[in-house]
């Protein structure tokens, strides 16, 4: 249960990883007070081993660990990769790769969509996770070992997943349906975090093209202001006062105060004067450059049963394939199928076009009905031509 603590150690355990077909690799981490995700300890194991290191250490260099994670030959193995890969992305620069995402995998496999790391482990892996320790400061020195032991957990047994999902995959030929998704999570722009691209999670439903070009201003200056101060970006402002100061697009102090949520010290101060010239430069933006609103998609009348039976097709076809529903198509994706034979979808492209897409647009035209089952379980797809 000791913790690799030092770079010789690491390095020594690196050499031994980098002659893994494949290693198991899983992160704690600590995030509530600052905006870049602060790495606590990592887990890894190959066949043989499994192994703690302590990022923490003094004087500990993770450059050996960088290279086994840009190692072409050695696939890495996560379970909802993405928080994890963002770290190391963040701390190295590159994505790890290859990769194989098992939560991806199981939803390929028919495990239901987003399964959990300690369902996946029962079935698989008949063991049990013990998560009382899921909230533990893992900042904190030294590592109890029932900390360890948890953390450990969390590698050992996601070997025999990964061992016995990829078997599954190769068995059902459906190796090929995870390629598009780890190519996703290889994507360096996945995890670039652009300040001009921030107001869009804020989801803002005005239609006002003025009021969007300062929301994105305002967005992109506390997105730099967050990274800068590595703070989380609610502390810096909420997204409520970024939301209402683009809208009443304040000029004076006295205006900036009476945001609600906004104290009359910080409008005083640096961070007032901040929103005030990133409003003042906003407004000399030329309309050319605003941001428009998203074209809004209403479906158009009559197809709402048209969606409603492609749920239900859906539902059958997975069940009968036995993936994940939320892995083939969205309820967006269905309406976009019910508007348009063309509709640039992932359900109507790749894998997912013969085993849904394709029955989903001869259901839209009647070439096929959907019927109860003849002893009255389930249904079944009946051709009409």
């Amino acid at each position: 249960m000791d913790l690799i603590a030092d770079t010789a150690a690491l390095t020594a355990l690196c050499e031994r990883l980098a002659e893994s077909p494949y290693i198991t690799i899983d992160t704690e981490f600590m995030r509530e007070r600052t905006y870049w995700p602060q790495l606590c300890l990592v887990q890894v194991a190959n066949a043989e081993e499994a192994r703690a290191i302590d990022p923490l250490a003094p004087g500990i260099d993770l450059a050996p660990l960088f290279a086994v994670m840009n190692n072409p030959r050695v696939l890495k193995v996560f379970h909802a990769a993405r928080q994890d890969v963002e770290i190391f992305f963040h701390l190295s620069g590159k994505v790890p790769a290859p990769i194989f995402d098992t939560q991806v995998a199981a939803m390929v496999c028919g495990f239901g969509d987003a399964v959990s790391y300690e369902t996946l482990a029962a079935k698989l892996a008949k063991a049990r996770i013990d998560k009382s320790q899921r909230f533990t400061d893992w900042s904190h020195r030294p590592l109890a070992e029932r900390q360890l032991v948890y953390a450990l957990a969390d590698v050992t047994h996601l070997r025999i997943a990964y061992e016995k999902l990829a078997r599954q995959l190769e068995k059902d030929g459906r190796a090929d349906w995870l390629k598009g998704e780890m190519a996703i999570l290889t994507d360096p722009a996945t995890y670039r975090l652009d300040p001009e691209d921030a107001w869009r999670r804020l989801k803002p439903r005005t239609g006002n093209a003025r009021t969007l070009m300062l929301l994105k201003a305002l967005a992109a200056w506390r997105e730099r202001e967050a990274q800068s101060r590595d703070l989380p970006r609610q502390r810096v402002i909420r997204d409520e006062a970024l939301l209402e100061i683009a809208s009443s697009a304040p000029t004076t102090i006295d205006e900036l105060a009476r945001t609600r949520g906004l104290s009359r010290g910080l409008a005083d101060g640096r961070v007032g004067a901040s929103i005030l010239a990133t409003v003042a430069q906003g407004l000399e933006t030329p309309e050319s450059q605003w941001p428009q609103p998203e074209a809004r998609f209403d479906l158009p009348r009559g197809l709402a049963p048209v969606v409603d039976l492609l749920k239900v097709l859906l539902k059958l076809k997975c069940d009968e394939h036995d993936v994940a529903q939320r892995l083939v198509a969205s309820s967006s994706d269905l309406e976009a199928i019910a508007a348009d034979d063309a509709a640039d979808v992932p359900a109507l492209q790749g894998w997912r076009r013969p085993l849904f897409g394709e029955d989903a647009l001869r259901l839209k035209h009647g070439k096929v009905a959907l019927a109860l089952a003849e002893n009255g379980k389930g249904l079944r797809l009946i051709p009409l031509e």
